[in-house]
């Protein structure tokens, strides 16, 4: 795909709401929205600022239920089937989450609910009040700049997919001390992270903004 290298010589009187920083290097630039099929990068750090994708605000909404049905569909089947010597045990989201019953380790059982659950339902829920009234050409919502930054504050934190692949790693190393069975909710995690990268790769954030912007004036 082609790219775009932004301006990195700035006008003295350029107006704030113009400028756009890259998220790794801090290097300023004067924003401008790219040709079709082409990128706004970093001149330095090569980091994409500006990646605008024709229709994507649809296949954003359609990517974003998605995500939020295969969590919440996940919480309610088996995620692992592990049998040994005799003994199996199924476990799902919810065991994994809260298996810290103790009280000194409540807290970190609450953490990995919020991680695995909870922050990952919240983000695709602002990311559908943000962007649903946007694609269908209607004013935003009520407080919907603060809400989009919030969902992009929680990215990071927003690890299901993260649990996914980490639960991969682990099954390698038991495999051979224990008969797996990959339940219905391994599979809809599995298929979450593809999801979620894919999600992520349509999303600008910059043009998200300036639409917000546009329709507030």
């Amino acid at each position: 795909m082609p790219t775009v290298a932004t301006d990195t010589n700035l006008p003295d009187a350029a107006p704030i709401e113009d400028l756009i920083a890259c998220p790794h290097c801090d290097a300023l630039y004067v924003a401008k929205m790219p040709e079709n099929g082409a990128r706004a990068i970093c001149s330095h750090c090569h980091t994409v600022l500006i990646a605008p994708k024709r229709q994507a605000g649809k296949k954003i909404i359609a990517l974003t239920l998605a995500v939020m049905i295969l969590v919440f569909a996940a919480l309610f089947f088996p995620f692992l089937d592990i049998n040994a010597s005799g003994f199996g045990n199924s476990t799902s989201i919810l065991d994994a989450a809260s298996s810290f019953r103790s009280v000194d380790m409540l807290f970190l059982s609450f953490l990995v609910a919020a991680a695995i659950i909870f922050v990952p339902l919240l983000r695709t829920f602002l990311i559908l009040y943000v962007l649903v009234p946007i694609v269908r050409d209607r004013p935003p919502l009520p407080h919907a700049r603060r809400a989009f930054r919030w969902s992009q504050d929680l990215k990071p934190w927003a690890m299901a997919e993260i649990f996914a692949i980490g639960c991969a790693v682990a099954l390698v190393k038991v495999v051979d001390l224990a008969q797996i069975g990959f339940g219905p909710a391994f599979w809809m995690f599995s298929a979450l992270v593809i999801l979620v990268l894919i999600n992520d790769n349509f999303l600008c954030t910059w043009s998200v903004w300036k639409s917000l912007e546009l329709e507030e004036d």
